[in-house]
């Protein structure tokens, strides 16, 4: 595959969501795939943002992210293994080879599509979750001005809060006191804790930790259209990004993709307009 920098390029035989295209027929086991553990599909993912992913009270990995990997490595006759690291190293490790595949909802930004192909498959959006009762009256980023925020370190939603934040600065609002934590479960344990007055994060992740039914969701569905996006070695990892594409084409083809997507409240890829319902794009550095 030729490789263009911030050029959107299409794996082959890409299948048009729910409009009728055919999905190419994958081999049942295709062989010799280049895993780092012959015969194991070895995931990173970080364990912290229910529903997505997450231990849950019996110590097992649960969540819509390990259902999809599982579900990958079956169909690709691997047995699935987790690495469940810290996101700050699961970039460094996918180029150390020490796991085959980045899944842990990994947000596409061009800074990453220079160093590793991307393989987007949902679309994702965010929100502002508050104490009960939202005393604050939040409905948009306007109410957190000179409050303290939470958020998680060194991921898409620390970076937009804080763009976000020098924006209102600039229009002459307060500035947010925005803490970043190790983990989404530490910010919104500082929510409770009454240390921040919001958390901003994934929609999902928000409406799981509402529903537990110490929270409320301020506001809900900011910067919709987001990809999520699996993530493979750039150098090595052509093979098999290309067999994981051509099992989400399967996975659409029979119905399991939008199944398991509706399972977990996702929103399905067909639904984020510059794809124009295509499936397995690459970004390819």
């Amino acid at each position: 595959m030729t490789m263009k920098t911030n050029v959107l390029k299409s794996a082959a035989a890409v299948l048009a969501l729910g409009f009728g295209a055919g999905a190419a027929v994958a081999q049942d086991c295709p062989a010799d795939l280049p895993t780092v553990t012959p015969g194991v599909l070895t995931m990173s993912i970080n364990a912290t943002i229910p529903p997505r992913q997450y231990i849950d009270t019996s110590g097992n990995l649960q969540g819509l992210h390990p259902d999809l990997g599982r579900e990958i490595a079956r169909r690709l006759c691997l047995e699935p293994e987790f690495m469940n690291v810290g996101f700050e190293v699961q970039i460094p490790g996918l180029a150390n080879r020490r796991w085959d595949m980045i899944n842990t909802g990994m947000y596409y930004n061009p800074e990453r599509a220079q160093i590793m192909r991307l393989v987007p498959y949902t679309v994702n959006a965010l929100a502002i979750v508050v104490e009960r009762g939202n005393p604050l009256g939040v409905t948009g980023y306007d109410e957190l001005a000179g409050e303290p925020v939470g958020t998680e370190i060194a991921g898409f939603a620390d970076a937009l809060i804080r763009e976000i934040n020098e924006e209102q600065v600039a229009e002459g609002f307060e500035s947010m006191q925005i803490q970043a934590f190790n983990t989404f479960a530490e910010a919104f344990a500082a929510l409770g804790a009454g240390q921040v007055r919001a958390v901003f994060g994934p929609d999902a992740t928000a409406a799981w930790y509402a529903e537990q039914g110490a929270f409320d969701v301020g506001a809900a569905g900011l910067n919709p259209g987001l990809p999520s996006a699996f993530g493979f070695d750039g150098a090595s990892g052509e093979v098999l990004a290309d067999a994981v594409a051509q099992v989400l084409r399967d996975m659409v083809a029979d119905g399991t993709y939008h199944e398991m997507l509706g399972a977990y409240g996702a929103t399905p890829i067909e639904l984020w307009d510059e794809y124009s319902g295509d499936i397995a794009v690459y970004y390819t550095p």
